[in-house]
């Protein structure tokens, strides 16, 4: 049975964006093929949450080659997108400038595929903020449906 979400939904306005490409690249250095977030939807520091998203198009660097005929977005692709989404969130929160490097990855379980079309819903929930590490459940959505679920840790450096 798949957990509950991190984040409840039903809560948030899912077409509000709150952070532009724009303004995650100034916390986020990932460029060109390795920019895996298109914005925000949802960010309370109060409450130790983010819901991010990423729009998966039909041109990305992988969807030749990621199964000829059937494109699925990478499963290493979906955490380095929450991932980043982590490091977006500490930095933000934080104001620390330092990049957030990665530093582990746990309980990674995948439960649905991601194709060419399809809006990734990235949820995280800030587990621990320390000046030497940060730990963030995370989880992927699409269209009401858990695709995965890890936990991130990462280290500032």
């Amino acid at each position: 049975m798949a957990p509950p979400l991190l984040v409840d939904l039903s809560k948030i306005d899912l077409s509000r964006v709150v952070m532009s490409i724009e303004e995650i690249r100034q916390y986020n250095p990932h460029r060109y093929e390795m920019e895996q977030l298109s914005g925000v939807i949802h960010l309370d520091a109060a409450a130790g949450q983010i819901v991010a998203f990423k729009d998966v198009r039909a041109d990305e660097f992988w969807v030749r080659g990621h199964i000829p005929g059937r494109p699925l977005l990478p499963g290493v692709l979906m955490i380095e997108a929450a991932a980043q989404m982590s490091s977006l969130y500490y930095k933000r929160v934080t104001g620390d400038a330092r990049f957030l490097g990665f530093g582990g990855v746990d309980g990674v379980k995948f439960r649905g595929q991601v194709a060419p079309g399809d809006r990734l819903l990235l949820l995280g929930q800030a587990v621990e903020i320390r000046g030497r590490r940060a730990v963030f459940d995370t989880q992927g959505v699409v269209q009401d449906r858990l695709i995965f679920e890890a936990r991130i840790t990462g280290m500032p450096i």
